[in-house]
């Protein structure tokens, strides 16, 4: 739904819920707030103190670069990057939200992580109003009080929401800070002055998964035993097939920035493998000669799903012409899970 004003930018209130789309979550606040906080309060104590600093404070703030107008960025191009400011203002208001809420559930049971919650929501919401002025630039944006009306909500246990905002929080930034170091290198490609705020935009997102990878290892279930091994697994494959089938629907944007796609996909998904060491038993063997082909060929069937969807089939047809691919992404899906992972406490000491 869009509504107009004169003058003013476009004002959209519900965002299409898809497969890929960024989604808002919430959770068990009463398990939560129960958690056993000893083995990792110093290092949550910690990220206490740096979030007090709040080092960004002053960093979101819109310079003359963007008083111009970007008429200039037209068509295809134009549509691939207000998806992409789209999907990242909606990513980090979903953030928002569930800090905001455990901030609120948890003040009088748990007020540590009450008060990081609630200077993480502090950065989180600085994120998604920056990004929403952007988008205005494109004359359009997001009324993101509706939207917390209009979207669903998936319930996620308390370990899964430590599982994923860890990666998330990670792979966000590595997707910022090899961008940043991209245009640094190729400052012909910076077509719009957001990505000068990269550099400091990807520290906020290392320092909420350092807040998360405290509370992961302070928790001995979610690093000890085969459920914990489990999980740590679907939860590295499923980010890096999301993150891969996500780049390559954007392929327009990374060409904008003169990136290859794939390139930067798997760089990517190489660095926050890497990362995850340091907090998860496991990661994924991602040097191993089937893991990229079996996701490029999961890339492939989602371009071929995507033709099937938008094209003037019958639906009962369309189900059908869908039918293989889905099967064949989720065969591939399942053979990556099978791979055997590398055990990461041994290297625990020596992983970056």
């Amino acid at each position: 739904m869009v509504s107009t004003v004169p003058n003013s930018p476009s004002v959209k209130t519900t965002v299409e819920e898809t497969l890929l789309a960024p989604r808002f979550y919430t959770t068990n606040f009463d398990k939560a707030a129960e958690m056993d906080l000893s083995q990792g309060e110093e290092a949550l104590q910690a990220m206490l103190a740096e979030m007090r600093a709040d080092y960004n404070r002053d960093h979101f703030v819109r310079t003359e670069a963007f008083e111009t107008a970007w008429n200039h960025i037209q068509g295809e191009e134009r549509a691939a990057f207000v998806d992409y400011l789209e999907r990242s203002c909606v990513s980090e208001f979903s953030g928002f939200l569930l800090f905001k809420e455990l901030s609120r559930k948890l003040k009088q049971r748990s007020p540590l992580l009450a008060e990081i919650f609630h200077l993480m929501a502090r950065d989180e919401a600085r994120h998604a109003g920056f990004i929403n002025k952007a988008m205005a630039d494109f004359n359009i944006s997001l009324d993101l009080a509706k939207l917390t009306k209009n979207r669903t909500y998936t319930f996620f246990p308390v370990e899964w929401v430590i599982y994923a905002v860890y990666l998330s929080e990670k792979i966000g930034y590595w997707r910022y800070i090899l961008i940043f170091h991209h245009l640094e290198q190729q400052p012909e490609n910076k077509f719009y002055p957001l990505f000068d705020y990269f550099e400091s935009w990807c520290q906020d997102e290392n320092r909420h998964g350092d807040i998360f990878k405290a509370l992961l290892r302070s928790q001995s279930h979610m690093w000890q035993g085969w459920q914990a091994r489990f999980w740590s697994r679907f939860f590295l494959l499923s980010v890096f097939a999301t993150h891969s089938l996500t780049v390559h629907e954007r392929s327009k944007f990374y060409e904008m920035l003169g990136l290859d796609a794939a390139a930067f996909d798997e760089e990517v998904v190489r660095q926050t493998n890497a990362t995850a060491a340091r907090a998860f038993p496991v990661m994924l063997n991602v040097d191993h000669p089937d893991f990229f082909k079996r996701l490029d060929r999961c890339v492939e069937r989602n371009v071929k799903l995507k033709a099937i969807a938008t094209s003037n089939l019958p639906r009962p047809f369309k189900w059908l012409r869908k039918v293989p691919h889905v099967l064949g992404t989720a065969g591939d899906l399942f053979r990556l899970f099978l791979l055997k992972p590398i055990d990461t406490e041994p290297l625990r000491a020596t992983v970056r």
